[in-house]
């Protein structure tokens, strides 16, 4: 894919970056520039683009607007302690896109040109990728590659033109002072999605749909909401964010299986770092009952989630209407697996697995 680039003509002056990168939040400041490419049956994909970033200028009746045909990615890119610039894994991100373009009926996004377009955003912004070697901190550079059905036409049906793009936000680390479990509220209303549904497609519905649960999960003290099943109201999903994980008593690590939730990258990764690390790994159906005894018994050891942000994060209480299940006692597993997936992605441990990509 051939990637013109037209240069911002007035970008972020170098102190006021400085400003931002020492504490930039997460998805409040935007990087210089931002990457387009655009497809039609006719055409393909093409006239792919960096130019400076900023307001799209969309019609009333463009078709995403109406009918949510849209799909994103998340993922980020670290700075090493050389000032090398990588990224963790692209090509998973760019085949879960073909995945979730499957099922919102998009046209597919080849692997290599996702990454070229993620790699080409990147060395444009490589200043805006934040510099951990003075505070062994966890900052990076958010990126946000999405697709979306840009035709001006109001009638239900795939889009005939689409459009991609990637746009790059710094983010600060997940944790401020220390890593803390997060409580987690049981949703006994609400269900994320269904067999043949868009639980497995990264697309904005989905989260849409998580929304008036974890209101409701916050309104109730906690930090997350847990997701069941939608036939029997009975089997762990996933959170409205994260994916979950549970450590059994003689090691084997435990994850719901997939279908109607999202697979996860760093779900993915965990996994094969488990079973590296000697442990058995299960993917298969975990009811809450399941969870509830097992902690009770002491059966259940850890239970921690995983996702783009947080990367891992211990779980506290489970709290819903009909009492609260606490926290397991170890996060020993826990840490480890975060500890060696931290320190893969900025540079700070051997990556055994290849699994970073250098962008610059």
């Amino acid at each position: 894919m051939q990637i013109s680039t037209t240069a911002n003509p007035t970008p972020v002056d170098d102190a006021r970056l400085v400003e931002i990168l020492a504490n930039p939040g997460f998805g409040t400041h935007f990087t210089d520039h931002m990457l387009t490419v655009e497809w039609t049956p006719e055409k393909g994909w093409y006239d792919a683009r960096i130019t400076p970033y900023g307001p799209l200028t969309l019609d009333p009746a463009t078709a995403v607007l109406h009918y949510a045909q849209e799909t994103f990615e998340g993922m980020k890119a670290y700075r090493h302690a050389d000032g090398s610039v990588w990224t963790f894994r692209p090509e998973q991100n760019a085949a879960r896109m073909v995945r979730s373009s499957q099922r919102l009926a998009f046209p597919e996004l080849p692997i290599d040109d996702f990454v070229a377009c993620v790699d080409a955003l990147v060395e444009a912004d490589q200043r805006w990728v934040p510099d951990n070697s003075a505070d062994g901190g966890e900052k990076s550079l958010y990126l946000r590659p999405f697709m979306f059905a840009s035709e001006t036409f109001l009638g239900v049906r795939p889009a005939q033109h689409v459009t991609f793009m990637v746009i790059a936000s710094p983010a600060g680390a997940y944790f401020k002072g220390g890593i803390k479990p997060v409580n987690l509220w049981l949703s006994e209303s609400f269900t994320r999605a269904g067999r043949g549904g868009m639980g497995a497609a990264k697309t904005g519905g989905n989260y849409a749909a998580s929304l008036a649960a974890q209101r409701e999960a916050i309104e109730m003290g906690c930090d997350q909401v847990v997701f069941l099943d939608d036939q029997e109201f009975r089997y762990i999903e996933e959170l409205g964010g994260m994916n979950l994980f549970f450590v059994h008593r003689d090691g084997t690590v435990v994850t719901p299986e997939t279908g109607t939730i999202l697979e996860g990258i760093t779900r993915a990764s965990i996994m094969e770092l488990a079973g590296k690390l000697g442990h058995a790994v299960e993917e298969r159906k975990v009811s809450i009952d399941e969870w509830r005894e097992g902690v009770a018994s002491g059966e259940i050891t850890e239970v921690f989630a995983c996702g783009t942000a947080a990367v891992v994060t211990p779980v506290g209480e489970l709290r819903s209407p009909s009492g609260v299940t606490p926290a397991p006692a170890s996060t020993d597993l826990t840490m480890r697996i975060r500890e060696a997936l931290v320190g893969m992605q900025l540079g700070r441990a051997e990556d055994t697995f290849g699994w970073m990509h250098r962008v610059v």
